[in-house]
């Protein structure tokens, strides 16, 4: 017969194992970690993970921490998917998208703002301070200037030289995003170079879920086009009794599958994280099997038990994950094709 504290040891090295399994970054279809985690899309998302993690090990509100993370990206000159170093659409506007939840079901969310560098804190502005869920435009932005956030140009050298290389080549034709096969090849719609956001989960301390997500959209858009990181239930979902996602890519395909609530809703059937993106993401390739070949939709979950897991319609995505055991993982992201 095995004593109590042979029993505790026991299940406390098995436990270890088992972190040490998980953390080795093999994306698989269980993988779990007890206490606080967050998680976030590509490779940047290790950094926005940093921050995130300053406020969760402090016992803070995953609320907290995922605006603090993805503030990390929009702060960021060199990227330019998402916040003040984002390209500019077609006609030289740089226009930020962006969306807060929490466990509690409130959420916000601002579309098409100009000039603020933190869209995801005017969101979150809007969540806590108005009666609404979205603004967009210049609404958005006179509610911004109202709360005290700082007018800038959010143009920078850098993106504005690729837009003028851009409009070289230009062709105002009524196909999103048809501009950026012109500019170049590395940057089609929703590649690596071009998959316009960073979406981020969390749990804290006493089990609170909270996502957030934040973009400068597609690169050379048509001007007011809107993607799915500022839709509540497609670029971002909550469900403090299920679990979270986010996704990344064409916001327009997963705006079409409603991508992040249809993720949560099968983590609610039972799937897991994993199994929830794969299934979201062939709903995608069955809708539209040839569009789906072209493009690059990726989502995130993290379930109410700390499980998370990703999938991909193409290879090259990858998400970050961290807790107390490991605050740089990067994990390959598993696709279809």
């Amino acid at each position: 017969m095995i004593d109590r504290r042979t029993f505790i040891k026991a299940g406390t090295a098995a436990s270890a194992m088992l972190s040490v399994n998980e953390l080795l970054g093999s994306g698989g279809r269980r993988n779990s970690v007890d206490g606080p985690i967050v998680i976030s899309t590509w490779d940047f998302g290790v950094a926005a993970n940093r921050a995130a993690w300053a406020v969760l090990e402090k016992g803070g509100h995953a609320l907290d921490a995922v605006e603090a993370g993805v503030r990390i990206a929009e702060s960021d000159l060199n990227n330019h998917t998402v916040g003040k170093g984002g390209y500019p659409d077609r006609d030289g506007h740089v226009t930020l998208d962006a969306c807060i939840m929490d466990d509690r079901g409130n959420c916000g969310a601002v579309a098409a703002l100009e000039h603020i560098a933190h869209p995801v804190s005017v969101a979150r502005k809007v969540m806590e301070e108005t009666p609404h869920v979205m603004l967009v435009g210049g609404g958005a932005l006179q509610f911004a200037l109202e709360r005290g956030f700082e007018k800038e140009d959010l143009l920078t050298p850098e993106a504005a030289a690729a837009w003028k290389k851009w409009l070289q080549q230009k062709k105002y034709q009524p196909v999103i995003n048809i501009e950026n096969r012109s500019f170049t090849t590395e940057k089609l719609p929703g590649n690596q170079y071009n998959h316009d956001t960073i979406g981020m989960l969390a749990r804290d301390a006493a089990g609170r879920l909270s996502g957030a997500c934040t973009t400068s959209g597609l690169a050379f858009k048509m001007h007011g086009r809107v993607g799915d990181s500022p839709i509540i239930g497609a670029g971002l979902y909550v469900d403090d009794e299920i679990g979270a996602a986010t996704a990344t890519g064409v916001g327009e395909e997963v705006i079409r599958t409603v991508g992040s609530f249809l993720v949560v809703e099968l983590m609610r059937q039972g799937y897991s994280p994993e199994d929830a993106c794969r299934e979201a993401v062939n709903r995608i390739i069955r809708k539209k099997p040839e569009t789906a070949k072209a493009i690059q939709v990726g989502f995130l979950a993290l379930n109410k038990r700390g499980e998370y897991g990703a999938y991909a319609l193409q290879s090259g995505f990858s998400y970050a994950v961290c807790n107390q055991n490991r605050q740089d993982l990067l994990v390959r992201g598993k696709s279809v094709f």
